[in-house]
């Protein structure tokens, strides 16, 4: 499933790394699915998320984000995935998705969701496909 990231480009699992401001930043102002998401759901969203970011190799500045919320025995949920506006068109985004689902190879997870309304190409290269029975599927909450 692995993408390259491009050079200069590099990938982290470290929670010391994360921009906590910036992620907030990205996400509850230019994110359509977190806008105005409260600082403190953020952080709390983060400290209970296995987080990726990606980070400029030379300056170390944070480029993209994504976490997933997993059980690290059948099941994940892919969220939150952002790369910033200056990064994006570079496949930045689609080696994000590809570590972060390699990450979690090795646990044999039986299903990795996400959910998006105008990426579908970014996640269709790394495998994710339309359900095949949605109406299998409920939600409880804001849909």
């Amino acid at each position: 499933m692995s993408h390259e990231l491009p050079d200069g480009y590099e990938i982290s699992t470290d929670p010391a790394r994360l921009d906590a401001e910036l992620i907030h930043r990205w996400l509850s102002q230019d994110a359509y699915w977190a806008l105005g998401r409260p600082r403190e759901k953020q952080d709390a969203a983060i400290a209970g998320s296995l987080n990726f970011g990606v980070y400029d190799s030379a300056s170390g500045a944070q480029l993209a984000y994504a976490r997933m919320l997993t059980d690290l025995s059948t099941h994940a949920w892919l969220c939150d995935v952002y790369v910033a506006p200056a990064a994006r068109g570079k496949g930045i985004g689609t080696a994000l998705v590809a570590a972060a689902c390699d990450h979690l190879a090795p646990y044999g997870l039986r299903r990795i969701l996400l959910a998006t309304a105008d990426a579908h190409e970014v996640y269709a290269k790394v495998g994710f496909e339309p359900l095949a029975d949605p109406a299998k599927w409920m939600a409880l909450g804001e849909q």
